[in-house]
């Protein structure tokens, strides 16, 4: 498919301004009306310069596919319309063509869409760099540590569902050739106050919830937790579910990732051990108690949480009950201990789950930087991502210690931007020998300085206060402001002689105000003086320690009882103050690149574009003061190159081709126009132009030409088209007449060359028909010769028929003659026959008729004697005559397990019906046992053998009986694995399983091949083949087995015989019954003795010189249903059966 098209300018079809420098007039309301109207038509990146807006759309947009990846591949910074691929493209070719360390800044308020914005620009540059299988992993490890630190570091507020609640600052290695070899990750101040408290309508940190949702039912048992949120107290229930959000699946994918990133399953397994730790903590409950001295303590009211969190972490449970009842001051060489009270307790649980959170989150990053750190030590460039917390300005005074750490960090983002903004414009004019003009702007160095300066700075009288001896509380930290900074301009409190504020009431006593550069920001006092000492108590801290769970151990080094250090911790604010030094550091030798991010509602909806609200961002962020900076002196700057490409057509010297250098046909372009010369000035490289006013008269100069242009050459191209068509015309009328004439011609040809044609079968015919004449007259002459000849034939063949018909009429008159006179002869010779025969019947008949006469009358006599035994032997035949052939209808089937039998029709039969009963089924049973084979009489021999050796005997008998005996499980013959074992065994094998091997010395099973031939029993090496055992079957003297359902059996062997010198053999295999009943048959084949078969729950065995018990007990099993083997000790050997 075609590569889609793109604009070829940033002034191209421009929606909007595009480059914020050439806005006119600028101020806030042209500025918010520019972006909303860029907003609503889907342009939602804006420039200032290089510097990029970027307004959240709150939806998918199609700009970020692979093929915009490729549009912006390689592009100037303005050949395009605005995005953050063009930056990201930028700040990459800066990096990798001119070795320039980069560093991509974003900001903007909670919400905005900087956490994405960070996530596009890492992606981005992981799709444009090198290819590979480990440039790959890299890339998919720096990806894949961002689902992680998301899990942990983010939160649902009201103003965002992914809320960063950390800043982050990353830095992507690469080598010479552009290509990532790895990353450092550092974090600033998370929020760890969240984990016990959160805001209504705001949720804990991520990792909370997708644990309980996402975890398997066995994980959550073993971590102790229940999947219901509302068992937990740190978890706020009014947002506990999230509309969109799968925490569920977010669970699995940060699994996925921590996988991906380097994380075993141990150290997985151990991170979320310490958030159900946390999670724990939450439920711990304390109740007053007084004491005798009068003192109040406190006491855990359940203890089974305190016991689960013990055991989840490997903690004594006595000293984690005393740590959290108890305080121990250490000075010098004393130690005081102080019972706590209700209050205090619950401040050193909260205390201990954020110490414990904030220090896991700090060993993820520490964890997630060893895996995904360059494994060189060559030279390499680097690429900073900052994605930092916006300026934060609360309503009702709800700006608290947080909000006054993250806004002087952005104080400090605001000052080296502005500083790196100038330098940038500075070096710009000095390396295109353009005249520098000073220009004004505010400089917040003063608030910086209010805030960090080491002496009187508002963090050194923090940490001061919080370090001096005596009662310190926020109120007396308020009266240290306002003596030290009354006089401060940026600085209002309810007492100092700056606030305009003296009478009125709405400023409350406990706070104050700054005056930053974004605008007045409202700070509560309370909670200063806590959240900057961060105290957690040192019983605590040793508690920890002690854990025995390695994770959390490693986390509290400080808790080591032989490296107790009696020197206060550095506080928060100090230690906050030191990573913003190290970070500006770092920012000040990078070459910065600026993403400042907007949110355009408070709703989190799409299409929504709220002025008010914009309009307070953009003058936090200082986008106007910036517009002013970029604008102070040149407002735009192009190449030479693509000024002239662009422009040419407006002068005739310069169009269509200047085959002069750039510069100089710039110059003409110029002078021709009849611009101003103030209005622009010649660079080394570019041209720089002062008014954007002077920018869109180009512009709209260009598009008249352009129009002047566009009509020229539809000109050009009707006149074009014409000609093409005439000359086309002409050539088509050439062609036809062409082809006509041929056609012509043609025809003419076939008119006369049918003619010919029509003459030549003429002449043709006339020449057939004159030779048909001749031959049909010679061949009349030759059918009258033929004629004659036959009515001659004929003549002389009739006389001869009559002459032979005469001759056989007189042979024949004396045959019939003949015959008739032997007939008359043999008429009478029958008739004669006849009378003689039928005289013989007649005397015959009266002879049979006298006889029968004489029989009736001698019987005659006896009848009435004799009649009713008679009746009765008649009737008694017919009635068993009847009832045999209503057996033979009623017979039932020939399966000898059909007990189906017709009922008795008559008392008399009972005995005949049941004989006949047994006879016919002895009789279908002969006829079934002749169906059988030899193999299948085998089998069943087999089978009935067995019932009699272990029915009702043995457990394990009722389930064997559905089973074949197969005998070669193996297949050993076409095996080609154990053809060694083939080629050594010569007798037929009746058995080859593959069965378990009791050890004699400690009861664990080996694999064994079990062979069973006509003389021997062998056991045979199941890998290599190779036989370790062969014993005659004249030797073996018993089996042995339980009477429970399990596999296990030993082979007795005759004392004194070579094969028992290792002892008795103790078996385990799936085919018991069908083993035991062949090595039985065989036995007693091969010895004319039967092998007894001992069936009890407890038997000796021979094991070298020692006698043995084996006994079966009943046992929960660990895996499943398999019954285990375990020696007790040397007379004593359990197996173990479910």
């Amino acid at each position: 498919m075609a590569k889609k098209e793109v604009k070829s300018s940033l002034l191209d079809n421009m929606i909007g301004v595009g480059d914020t420098v050439l806005l006119e007039p600028l101020n806030e309301e042209t500025f918010i009306d520019n972006l909303k109207k860029r907003f609503d038509h889907n342009e939602i990146y804006t420039y200032i310069g290089s510097v990029v807006i970027s307004v959240n759309p709150y939806r998918s947009l199609p700009i970020y596919s692979p093929e915009k990846v490729e549009d912006y591949r390689n592009r100037n910074f303005y050949e395009l319309s605005p995005h953050i691929f063009a930056l990201s493209d930028e700040a990459y070719r800066s990096l990798r063509d001119q070795d320039k360390d980069q560093c991509i800044l974003i900001t903007g308020e909670s919400g905005a869409g900087k956490t994405e914005a960070s996530k596009l620009v890492m992606s981005y540059v992981a799709a444009v760099c090198g290819k590979g299988a480990e440039v790959n992993q890299v890339k998919e490890q720096l990806l894949q540590s961002t689902p992680v630190l998301e899990a942990f570091g983010n939160a649902k507020t009201v103003r965002n569902d992914n809320s960063s609640r950390f800043g982050k600052y990353m830095d992507i290695e690469f080598d010479f050739k552009g290509d990532p070899l790895g990353g450092v990750i550092s974090n600033y101040l998370l929020e760890k106050s969240r984990v016990v408290k959160q805001p209504r309508g705001e949720r804990n940190f991520h990792v909370f919830y997708q644990l309980l949702s996402g975890a398997s039912e066995e994980l959550l048992h073993k971590l102790k937790l229940e999947r219901d949120f509302s068992r937990y107290n740190y978890l706020s229930l009014d947002s506990a579910k999230v509309n969109g959000v799968d925490d569920a699946a977010n669970f699995r994918t940060v699994r996925n990732a921590m996988q991906i990133v380097g994380f075993s399953d141990p150290e997985a397994e151990s991170v979320l051990e310490v958030v159900a730790a946390v999670l724990k903590l939450g439920n711990i409950e304390f109740k007053p108690e007084s004491r005798m001295n009068g003192l109040d303590e406190s006491k855990i009211k359940d203890k089974n949480e305190l016991k689960e969190i013990c055991e989840l972490t490997s903690i004594d449970q006595v000293v984690l009950e005393r740590a959290f009842s108890f305080r121990t001051v250490e000075a010098k060489q004393e130690k005081v201990s102080t019972t706590l009270n209700v209050a205090q307790a619950y401040y050193a649980r909260d205390a201990l789950a954020k110490n414990l959170y904030s220090r896991l989150f700090s060993w993820l990053v520490n964890r997630i930087n060893e895996s995904i750190k360059a494994q060189t030590k060559v030279r390499k460039k680097v690429m900073g991502v900052l994605d930092i917390y916006g300026f934060e300005i609360f309503e009702n005074a709800d700006n608290s210690f947080e909000q006054f750490i993250i806004n002087y960090c952005n104080e400090k983002l605001q000052q080296i931007f502005i500083e790196l903004t100038l330098k940038e414009e500075q070096e710009e004019y000095i390396r295109e020998d353009i005249e520098w003009t000073h220009i004004d702007y505010f400089n917040n160095a003063i608030i910086c300085d209010l805030i960090e300066n080491n002496t009187n700075g508002i963090l050194a009288m923090l940490d001061e206060e919080c370090l001096r001896p005596g009662t310190v509380t926020d109120e007396t930290f308020l009266e240290k402001l306002n003596q030290v900074c009354a006089t401060h301009q940026h600085f209002e409190s309810r007492m100092s002689k700056c606030s305009r504020f003296l009478n009125d009431t709405t400023l409350p006593h406990s706070c104050f105000r700054i005056q930053h550069y974004a605008g007045k920001v409202l700070y509560q006092v309370e909670g200063f003086v806590d959240k900057n000492n961060d105290l957690l108590y040192r019983d605590l801290s040793q508690a920890m320690w002690k854990a025995g769970h390695a994770l959390i151990k490693s986390l509290f080094p400080e808790g080591n009882p032989a490296k107790v250090n009696l020197k206060r911790p550095p506080t928060a604010g100090s230690q906050f103050k030191a990573s913003v030094a190290t970070l500006m550091k770092n920012l000040q030798t990078k070459n910065p690149n600026y993403i400042r991010c907007i949110k355009p509602n408070d709703k989190k909806a799409a299409h929504i574009f709220s002025e008010s609200l914009v309009c307070h961002q953009i003058r936090y962020l200082g986008l106007l003061e910036n517009v002013r900076v970029r604008r102070a002196g040149y407002a735009f700057r192009q190449a030479y190159e693509p000024c002239l490409e662009r422009y040419k057509m407006l002068c005739k010297q310069t169009w269509p081709h200047w085959k002069g250098p750039a510069r100089s046909g710039v110059e003409v372009l110029f002078n021709e126009l009849e611009i101003p010369v103030e209005e622009y000035s010649f660079g080394r490289s570019k041209i720089f132009i002062r008014n954007p006013r002077t920018l869109f008269q180009l512009e709209d100069l260009r598009k008249q030409r352009l129009e002047d242009l566009a009509t020229l050459i539809q000109k050009i191209y009707r006149g074009w088209k014409c000609r093409t068509h005439f000359l086309l015309m002409k050539r088509s009328q050439v062609v036809i007449a062409a082809w006509y004439r041929r056609y012509a011609q043609q025809k003419r040809y076939q008119q006369i060359k049918s003619s010919a044609l029509v003459i030549q079968s003429y002449i043709r015919g006339w020449k057939a028909r004159k030779i048909l004449r001749e031959l049909k007259h010679q061949k009349r002459c030759k059918e009258a010769a033929t004629t004659i000849a036959a009515y001659w034939h004929g003549t002389q063949a009739r006389k001869e028929r009559r002459r032979l018909k005469d001759e056989a009429r007189n042979k024949h008159a004396i045959a019939v003659i003949w015959a008739f006179w032997l007939g008359s002869k043999a008429r009478r010779e029958l008739k004669r026959l006849k009378e003689e025969a039928r005289r013989k019947h007649a005397v015959a008949v009266i002879w049979a008729y006298w006889l029968g006469l004489k029989v009736r009358r001698e019987y005659r006599k006896f009848f009435r004697a004799n009649a009713g035994k008679k009746i009765y032997e008649f009737t008694l035949q017919r009635i068993v005559q009847k009832y045999l052939l209503e057996m033979k209808n009623k017979m039932p089937s020939l399966s000898p397990i059909d007990k189906n039998w017709p009922s008795r029709p008559y008392l008399f039969l009972d005995s005949t019906h049941k004989e006949l009963k047994r006879i016919f089924h002895l009789w279908r049973c002969k006829k079934y046992r002749d169906q059988f084979t030899d193999q299948q009489k085998l089998i069943y021999e087999e089978k009935l053998e067995a019932s009699e050796l272990f029915k009702d005997k043995k457990a394990l008998y009722p389930s064997s009986v559905g089973q074949p005996f197969q005998g070669a499980y193996l297949e050993i013959n076409k095996n080609p694995k154990y053809k060694k074992l083939k080629d050594a065994i010569e007798e037929k094998i009746i058995i080859a399983e593959v069965v378990n091997k009791i050890n004699r010395a400690n009861g664990k099973s080996t694999s064994r091949i079990f062979l069973l031939t006509n003389n021997n029993l062998l056991l045979a090496d199941q890998k290599s083949g190779q036989i370790k055992s062969e014993v005659p079957l004249v030797d073996v003297t018993k089996v042995s087995m339980s009477s429970q359902n399990d596999g296990f059996f030993a082979v007795h062997l005759k004392e004194g015989s070579e094969a028992a010198s290792k002892g008795d053999f103790l078996f385990s295999s799936d085919h018991l019954i069908e083993m035991a009943t062949k090595l039985y048959r065989t036995t007693l084949s091969q010895t004319k003795q039967k092998l007894n078969i001992e069936i009890s729950d407890e038997f000796l065995v021979q094991f070298r010189q020692d006698k043995v018990c084996v006994k079966f007990i009943q046992g929960n099993q660990k895996n499943g249903s398999v019954p285990t083997c375990k020696r007790k000790n040397n007379r004593l050997l359990e197996v173990a059966v479910p």
